[in-house]
């Protein structure tokens, strides 16, 4: 091969690798990979706490840890949502297991099956986000491949966009929206500037049969004014109900919507209060449906009081009202932390995003430096992809920023519209495509204690004390409902099953608190061993940077209890007990563990 044979082989070799979605795919796969593998932790109690462990708890009929959220005297969260992204796979599973252990010995009531199952569905459903980033490339001649790349890549996808959060789920419905509402955008521009073509053509005409001839041809052109309303009215009823929050993210492009076409000669507003009121009305069977079924399931509605037409505000529960009552008090709030106003733009975006998050913040500020100076025609079009996207992205976080508690993983849905605006601004940045910003991981103890659960003698229970981590969902363990009363036919009475795991969880309460516990059920439980003879084990799960200080209360109180080390899970960090970094002794790597302990009856324990 001659020298410039060579040099134009190597030019369209890398042409060609610059067009392609190979690296896109590779990241895809990852993140079905993430997925399938999982890791032994979580990022936060409520990927959990919101879905799966009240789910599952009815599903299997199980021993779940049920969250406040989900209460029957003041539901905050629709159950609707939760049973079709987690209840459904769950339900299948309930249905194949017996016949796949019959048949083939599979059991699939395991707790990696259980685990992944959801979060698989979780998976699917985010890649409807890069299905929509790649259809609003298309339909507005936008480079798709930087865009797709930069959302695969990013940190928020590879990692919630792999968890059963409800955040997940609302940056799905977010996505629909913005590309139904941006298809929508491109239809009526289209039609709108060849009806106002006509219509002039048709004033300048001088014969009649001219005249008939544009009439039919603007009479033949498509409908748009209200395309695709019924499938926006239902996404947003249906995201709202997942979060109410999602009404901050619904607001720019249902008015993106409402006022296309606004100022030319064929739009009025009119039109605008007319899709506003077919909108409206369009969302209503969805939220009547909804609200139907989450007053079913939290008792407040019959089938008797349906027969009957006994239908009103004391049987009917809607879960999105009585979540934003409860946000709506600051004193509520205050129970899960209170932040300053600026945590959204200055903290969790950067955080969040990284590089990405800081081109964010600074296109924000120009765009106020612009309308400072009026230069008004710099800013982006009202009517424009950039104007939908530009304000997708800033309202949202602007009426978020109105509630002082503010958590990262609630401007999650605003991901599509930043790396549509700009991906192409840190292409050529280096090392900003697999690391966009870190998050706060936090590790559980799963398959010990299936194991302990397993191997114990029948009539012994197993005590699980936790100080300093998050709460564990109870789910995966599959611990028999002893809750719901069961009925005995051989002696026509009614019974519980007897409670065989219990769980305390003692938050960030001092160690001599958590010492005092210990010890109070250390006794409880020699009691009823006396009495009835039943054993026990005790189990205390701390990160390991505080087992010297556990070490120094126990000895401070005299205790007469001993302890031992049973299980250490590597690596685990616990920002409510950092580990201390020590230059004398070479690096206390031993800080970085979670701690199972076992003693004479405790069972101290590391995770």
């Amino acid at each position: 091969m001659h020298k410039n044979e060579e040099t134009n082989f190597n030019m369209m070799f890398t042409s060609k690798l610059d067009h392609s979605l190979a690296p896109y795919w590779l990241w895809a796969g990852l993140r079905i990979l993430f997925t399938v593998w999982p890791q032994s932790g979580y990022i936060h109690p409520d990927e959990f706490f919101q879905s799966v462990e009240v789910i599952a708890g009815d599903v299997f009929d199980i021993e779940v840890a049920r969250p406040w959220e989900f209460n029957t005297t003041f539901p905050l969260r629709s159950i609707a949502l939760p049973y079709l992204t987690a209840g459904i796979p769950l339900i299948l599973i309930k249905i194949l297991s017996p016949f796949l252990l019959l048949w083939f010995n599979w059991n699939l009531k395991t707790s990696y099956v259980l685990l992944i199952t959801p979060r698989l569905v979780t998976c699917m459903l985010s890649f409807v986000s890069d299905y929509c980033l790649y259809r609003i490339c298309k339909v507005y001649g936008q480079n798709y491949r930087t865009r797709l790349i930069t959302f695969a890549t990013s940190y928020v996808v590879l990692v919630y966009g792999t968890r059963t959060f409800s955040n997940t789920i609302e940056m799905t419905f977010t996505s629909l929206l913005l590309y139904f509402v941006a298809d929508c955008m491109a239809h009526s521009d289209q039609v709108i500037q060849q009806e106002e073509f006509l219509s002039d053509k048709y004033k300048e005409a001088n014969s009649p049969v001219e005249r008939v001839k544009l009439y039919k041809i603007r009479s033949a052109l498509p409908s748009h004014s209200l395309s695709r309303c019924f499938a926006l009215a239902s996404i947003t009823v249906l995201g709202t109900f997942n979060r109410p929050t999602f009404i901050a993210f619904a607001f720019p492009p249902i008015f993106f919507w409402l006022q296309r076409g606004l100022g030319s000669k064929i739009i009025s507003l009119h039109d605008f209060h007319l899709r506003m009121l077919l909108f409206i009305l369009s969302g209503v069977p969805t939220a009547v449906f909804l609200i139907m079924i989450d007053s079913f399931y939290y008792g407040y509605l019959t089938m008797g009081e349906i027969a009957m037409m006994k239908l009103g505000p004391d049987n009917l529960v809607v879960t999105p009202v009585n979540f934003i009552k409860y946000n709506m008090n600051s004193s509520n709030l205050a129970h899960h932390g209170l932040h300053p106003r600026y945590v959204h733009f200055l903290i969790n975006i950067p955080l969040l995003y990284n590089v990405l998050g800081v081109v964010g913040i600074a296109a924000f500020l120009r765009i106020i430096y612009r309308g400072i100076c009026k230069r008004w025609s710099d800013l982006p079009r009202v009517q424009s992809i950039i104007g939908l996207m530009t304000l997708s992205f800033l309202i949202p976080i602007g009426l978020l920023s109105l509630f002082p508690h503010q958590e990262a993983r609630f401007l999650i849905p605003v991901t599509v519209p930043l790396v549509f605006l700009y991906a192409q601004h840190i292409r050529h940045i280096p090392s900003t495509e697999c690391r966009q910003g870190q998050g706060k991981t936090h590790f559980f103890f799963v398959k010990g204690s299936q194991e302990e659960l397993t191997i114990k003698p029948r009539l012994t229970t197993i005590h699980l004390v936790t100080s300093h981590i998050y709460s564990m969902p109870l789910f995966l363990l599959q611990l028999r409902n002893s809750k719901r009363p069961l009925f005995s036919k051989q002696t026509g009475q009614r019974y519980r099953l007897a409670q065989s795991f219990y769980s305390y969880e003692m938050g960030s309460d001092s160690l001599e608190t958590v010492h005092h516990k210990l010890v109070s059920i250390l006794k409880s439980c020699e009691e009823i061993h006396t009495e009835k003879k039943l054993d026990y084990r005790l189990f205390v799960a701390v990160p390991a940077s505080l087992l010297e200080k556990f070490d120094k209360t126990v000895l401070t109180f005299n205790s007469s209890f001993s302890y031992s080390v049973s299980k250490v899970f590597y690596p685990h960090v616990s920002t409510e007990a950092l580990p201390t970094l020590s230059f004398e002794n070479e690096c206390q790597l031993e800080n970085m563990n979670l701690r199972f302990c076992k003693a004479k009856q405790i069972y101290l324990a590391p995770l």
